[in-house]
């Protein structure tokens, strides 16, 4: 067995009509994120860092954008998806920690409803996962509401 780690980013602009998916919550929101899928960033990077830690490539090359499949997919959905590629491949899930960089909204009220999706839909206790959001100090896009980003960094034994 062999302890492995990887390292997942996303961004995405925000846009105006759109639901706002975090964590796979839904907010009560003006503006989401533009994307193919339901852009929900947090998820996206837990899924990228996942699939990095694997070895499994990244999530274009399993969910591509370019694919009318994954339209509006649910990210919950493709990190359901990412979990059981990691189980085919022999990778156990020990811990995914994320944090979202953006101005607004405020994660906390809903935070243990993420880490309950995210640990639901990857097959893991809660305790393994931890969200975390932090500002951007209203410096760049990401301070000026532009956007919403978010890290993650996973951890897996193969």
């Amino acid at each position: 067995m062999k302890l492995r780690v990887g390292l997942g980013y996303d961004i995405h602009r925000v846009a105006a009509g759109r639901p706002l998916e975090l964590g796979g919550v839904r907010f009560e929101s003006d503006w989401g994120l533009e994307g193919h899928s339901d852009a929900d960033v947090l998820l996206h990077a837990i899924g990228d860092a996942l699939l990095g830690a694997a070895g499994l490539g990244d999530l274009g090359t399993h969910f591509s954008p370019g694919d009318p499949k994954w339209q509006d997919a649910s990210s919950l959905d493709l990190l359901r998806r990412i979990a059981a590629l990691l189980e085919r491949a022999g990778a156990t899930i020990e811990n995914v920690d994320a944090m979202l960089v953006a101005e607004a909204p405020k994660l906390a009220p809903h935070r243990e409803a993420m880490l309950a999706n995210i640990a639901l839909a990857l097959g893991i206790e809660p305790a393994s996962v931890s969200v975390k959001a932090t500002t951007n100090e209203q410096l760049g896009a990401l301070g000026r509401c532009e956007g919403l980003a978010a890290m993650a960094v996973a951890l897996v034994m193969r």
